[in-house]
């Protein structure tokens, strides 16, 4: 009695035709992140994922690849509170930044001692005596190499929502939040980091700078800064600073505009969401670099 064919077998007897071959090549599995991003704005394309769900996919791709150095607020923008000041002269700037977290520190932004709530500076209007010191909550330390979706993991886990992180010598480069991370999955969440009240989304900083809403119409801006950046091309700010870089700017990248210098501050692979703004000489503007060069530190 003959053997039933193998799998094989049939296989050389009926050869796979072009467009099944075709159809192979187009459904294989991808090999790699770019092939797989090629796949889901297919599907998008096709209507099988929503844009809102395709730019969270992107968003999980692309934590799976930063590092906490690449989304950190620098130490230079950190709103801080100094024990060696008495309270009366930063409680004021504490209700306006609308944070609900603070690193302390003691004179040096180096000399982190812990984290201050803001809650927890009701009990000095209803406490004789408060003591900020003892309120204090132990600050996190990470480095500035720690993977993202690692760090998520240990937010999560620690049910902590703000770390600070050093270089390799110790000092502080910066701080980052949970808020930071997430708003990399699902975009940019009006948080108590980025909370800026004015309509025009322009808010003067405490270095003589400005933070810039990325949909603050460029009239707003002209307005408030005395500037004459031209709207007949683009409306928003985000905008302008996207032409002017060729693409999307990344966190970290600076890009000056007339006596403008433009850091983004947060942004994510589809557009910029918030901008550091401070104004330089003619000069300095040339020494920034490139339209698009990332920032140094």
């Amino acid at each position: 009695m003959p053997e039933p064919s193998t799998g094989r077998a049939a296989s050389a007897k009926h050869p796979k035709s072009l467009i099944e071959r075709l159809t192979a090549f187009i459904f294989r599995e991808p090999e790699n992140r770019q092939e797989l991003l090629t796949v889901l704005a297919d599907a998008h394309e096709r209507q099988l994922l929503d844009a809102d769900a395709l730019s969270m996919i992107e968003g999980v791709l692309q934590v799976s690849e930063l590092r906490a150095r690449d989304l950190m607020v620098p130490s230079t923008q950190m709103d801080v509170i100094d024990l060696g000041e008495p309270i009366e002269s930063w409680i004021g700037r504490v209700v306006a930044s609308g944070h609900s977290r603070f690193p302390v520190i003691e004179g040096d932004r180096d000399q982190v001692i812990g984290i201050l709530l803001a809650k927890d500076l009701l009990r000095h209007y209803a406490a004789h005596g408060f003591d900020v010191r003892a309120k204090l909550r132990p600050a996190v330390f990470i480095p500035e190499s720690k993977p993202l979706n690692l760090l998520l993991r240990d937010f999560r886990a620690n049910r902590n929502h703000m770390a600070l992180v050093v270089d390799e010598y110790g000092g502080i480069s910066g701080l980052i939040t949970i808020e930071d991370v997430l708003e990399q999955i699902v975009g940019d969440i009006d948080d108590e980091y980025d909370r800026i009240e004015p309509a025009d989304g322009i808010v003067p900083d405490q270095d003589g700078g400005w933070r810039v809403k990325a949909l603050t119409e460029i009239d707003a801006l002209n307005a408030a800064l005395g500037t004459h950046f031209a709207s007949d091309t683009v409306d928003t700010v985000g905008g302008l600073v996207t032409d002017a870089a060729g693409r999307v700017p990344h966190r970290g990248d600076v890009i000056p505009l007339d006596d403008l210098r433009f850091e983004v501050l947060r942004a994510d692979a589809r557009q910029i969401h918030l901008l550091h703004v401070t104004r330089v000489t003619a000069t300095a503007a040339r020494e920034v670099g490139a339209v698009g060069e990332p920032h140094a530190g």
